[in-house]
């Protein structure tokens, strides 16, 4: 609630008329939900006291929805609601959504992003279980988080939201405000691999990133010459979803490597190590400084992205001190 307050106050959005409010839509995504109200509605069960001392606002607490809910009910936001919940892509897919809801016209400005909140001992038993978090640094908690490093065992959970607020370029234009960066492509892929581990070849991430490329030749360069999609040349900066463990990470940085040359190889560019070297990507994960927020992750590393256009600084990734990709060290 307060991510998105932020967000509607900076972009000085505040619809009061009919037409404002109907063309204003809500898009937040979610990984998990509130499993404290779970824990605490079996706990009264159980220990004698029945369902009739269940809270009436058990079942809306738990809902993966209610935080688009109540956003839209507190800023009278009547045009499309909706709620992605895709485990770790939640909040990249609600910013991502939100952008083709505005293409296809459903809206002029949509409040969208990703919030989390699951720090307790059922979510840190069930991903310790998984093997998935960082134990190796129990000692040296601000160490744990490492997104590429060698040394990497596992992620850290973290809390929080994100809400950005994105606009149609003409319907932002009329009204002044000032836009921080374009959206001009998005694309989506599964690995229809594993349950939990993704697939050894990078595929989804691979097929994701390329779909975007393409899209944003499409959908972003109308009548400027890039229906063809956007050259891996111009992308300046990618922000890693690398959550610090050993498998997740050399997958995801091989997909973008692989990118890299078969891109190159379509568009009949040089992919020898010389002209890699002259070419100035910038790979990095904030999750190093953050941990990994799950369902809001996405939702947060958008706007960081954002801040770092608007910047021009690259955030680093927090402990990486020695990296290994494809068995050599960079």
């Amino acid at each position: 609630m307060l991510a998105a307050d932020e967000a509607l106050d900076h972009a000085q959005w505040h619809p009061s008329t009919p037409t404002e409010k109907e063309r204003s839509g809500v898009y937040i995504g979610t990984g998990i939900g509130c499993l404290d109200e779970i824990v605490e509605a079996n706990r009264i069960i159980h220990s004698g006291g029945g369902v009739r001392r269940l809270s009436p606002h058990f079942v809306p607490k738990i809902l993966g929805n209610l935080a688009t809910g109540n956003v839209s009910i507190r800023h009278g936001l009547q045009g499309p609601n909706h709620a992605s919940i895709t485990a770790c892509a939640s909040g990249a897919h609600a910013v991502g959504d939100a952008f083709r809801m505005i293409q296809f016209g459903d809206a002029d400005v949509v409040v969208a992003g990703g919030t989390e909140a699951c720090i307790n001992a059922i979510s840190l038993g069930g991903f310790s279980r998984l093997r998935a978090l960082s134990t190796k640094y129990n000692d040296a908690p601000r160490k744990a988080s490492r997104p590429f490093d060698s040394g990497r065992d596992g992620f850290v959970i973290g809390e929080g939201a994100a809400v950005l607020v994105l606009e149609e370029k003409a319907h932002a234009r009329a009204r002044g405000a000032k836009a921080l960066a374009e959206v001009i492509g998005y694309g989506m892929a599964g690995d229809a691999h594993h349950i939990t581990a993704p697939s050894p070849d990078g595929g989804g991430a691979f097929r994701a990133m390329r779909s975007a490329l393409k899209n944003a030749g499409v959908a972003g360069r109308k009548g400027e010459g890039g229906s063809e999609g956007v050259r891996m040349g111009e992308v300046d900066y990618v922000n890693a979803h690398a959550t610090s463990t050993p498998v997740g990470d050399t997958i995801e940085g091989n997909a973008i490597q692989r990118l890299l040359v078969e891109h190159r190889k379509e568009k009949g560019e040089r992919s020898d190590t010389e002209s890699y070297q002259k070419k100035q990507m910038y790979v990095s994960s904030t999750k190093g400084a953050t941990g990994h927020l799950l369902g809001a992750a996405g939702a947060l590393e958008a706007a960081l992205t954002v801040l770092a256009l608007r910047d021009g600084v690259v955030p680093g990734t927090a402990n990486l001190e020695r990296c290994v990709l494809r068995g050599e060290t960079n």
